[in-house]
């Protein structure tokens, strides 16, 4: 998993979504479980002849099976609620229940098991041990003590189940498949198994606990250290545009001193000076172009929301290529658009929409030679649209495709092209794309030409 992809996990970590994912998944075991008793049922019956209540058994498989689409409903409810990030009571409250739901549902998971322990065999019946596997579910889903308590729950249904059978308070129900003699009134034996089985079930419970605290407490303090590093991240972004900002005022003013001069407002130039003055304008410029990308990238990283409106995508694709025509006018660069019918106003940052656009056309242009062809083409996908942006130019090297959108970074045969450049603006149309809920990718050749695509919901 990307790194970026964990630290926002761990960001966004609520106690309430994680038990409920835990959830879920115990829901996955159960249909498996479910699935697996009737095959036993069925096949005890038809393959092995032995002579079971089968009516009871395929009753109880029933049960496990619609028990599990209450728990399912139950939890997509909660599972909603907790997306919502309220005050930390609400989410301890909301815990407390989804945390009673988890209990309810081994502990009639349990109550299932003994059923059909009982009406196939009781105490001769092996899978008896299988309680073992729901004493370790337990014990990552619910803490220490609720798996105790979970554990002295089912040694109390075995006693009584086998108690029952022995003073023939519930009938046995012999495997005559399996043992000659029936066992529930052999004492030594009832005896030996109840011995092993609540040893084990205890054992696995403390060993399960054990490893589940410490990954638990491991857990508690990676959270404990990523919100220290998301606040020194904060701080550090928030000094890079206090800074960013007064270096860009300052390399403004600089520009608006040296642009007169060079235009022979304070007086005519002569050559080295006019050389020397160019390029401190060009360098000045540049300078000002990184320093005005960096402190966008910084504010859209801090920024927890971007004002979105309603707005015509049509429009902001055509000032896009608008901006840019000139630039591919002077290399004879062919550029065409079109904009499915079925698009019209999309809600998102119309400013920030389309600066990405004209920025993702401008390094096509930039990268494209003499005579090229540069498209843009936006499709209607339903509830999203995918725009994709197309030229003929030198492509992308397919070992630097995975990097392409990492700050700083610019593909070799770029550098070769234009030595300057921030390596920035990949980056910014990344964070804009993902901040509107959208994806950017690329598929590239280098000699051939790239496609960039967009995937941006409505």
């Amino acid at each position: 998993m990307p790194k970026g992809n964990i630290k926002n996990r761990m960001e966004n970590y609520n106690p309430c979504t994680g038990l409920v994912e835990r959830l879920f998944w115990l829901v996955k075991l159960r249909w498996m479980a479910a699935a697996g008793v009737l095959i036993a049922i069925f096949f005890c019956g038809l393959g092995l002849k032995w002579t079971l209540p089968f009516l009871p058994l395929y009753a109880l498989a029933g049960f496990l099976a619609a028990s599990n689409i209450v728990y399912i409903i139950l939890l997509n409810r909660f599972s909603s609620v907790c997306k919502i990030l309220g005050s930390a009571e609400e989410n301890i409250g909301q815990f407390g229940i989804i945390n009673w739901i988890a209990n309810i549902q081994i502990s009639s998971d349990l109550i299932i098991l003994i059923g059909l322990i009982h009406f196939s065999g009781g105490i001769e019946n092996p899978f008896i041990f299988y309680s073992i596997f729901h004493m370790i579910i337990a014990s990552i889903l619910l803490s220490r003590r609720e798996s105790f308590l979970q554990a002295t729950f089912v040694t109390v249904l075995f006693g009584v189940m086998i108690t029952a059978e022995y003073f023939e308070v519930l009938p046995h129900h012999h495997l005559e498949g399996l043992f000659v003699a029936q066992q529930y009134k052999n004492l030594a034996y009832i005896g030996g198994v109840a011995f092993v089985f609540v040893t084990t079930l205890y054992i696995a419970v403390y060993m399960a606990t054990s490893i589940s605290c410490r990954l638990k407490q491991r857990e508690k303090l990676l959270r404990q250290a990523n919100t220290l590093l998301s606040e020194k991240d904060r701080l550090k972004n928030e000094y890079v545009v206090r800074v960013s900002h007064d270096i860009k005022e300052d390399l403004a003013a600089i520009q608006s001193c040296l642009e007169p001069v060079q235009g022979g407002v304070t007086g005519e130039l002569n050559p080295k000076q006019l050389d020397l003055v160019s390029r401190a304008v060009q360098r000045t410029a540049k300078l000002l172009l990184f320093v005005k990308e960096l402190l966008e990238i910084t504010r859209i990283r801090l920024s927890k929301e971007i004002k979105m409106n309603y707005f015509s995508f049509r429009e902001i694709v055509y000032e896009a290529i608008k901006q840019i025509s000139s630039k591919a006018k002077a290399k004879n660069i062919t550029i065409s658009w079109s904009v499915g019918p079925g698009i019209d106003k999309i809600r998102g940052s119309k400013e920030y929409l389309q600066e990405t656009i004209t920025n993702l056309l401008a390094n096509s242009v930039k990268y494209t030679p003499k005579e090229g062809v540069v498209s843009v083409n936006a499709a209607d996908k339903g509830n999203s649209i995918l725009i994709q942006i197309q030229d003929t130019g030198i492509g992308i090297p397919k070992d630097e495709l995975p990097k392409i959108f990492e700050e700083f970074y610019r593909a070799t045969n770029a550098k070769e092209v234009e030595r300057d450049g921030t390596g920035l603006g990949l980056s910014i149309a990344k964070q804009v794309i993902e901040r509107h809920n959208g994806k950017i990718w690329v598929e590239s050749q280098e000699g051939q030409g790239s496609i960039f695509y967009i995937s941006l919901p409505k």
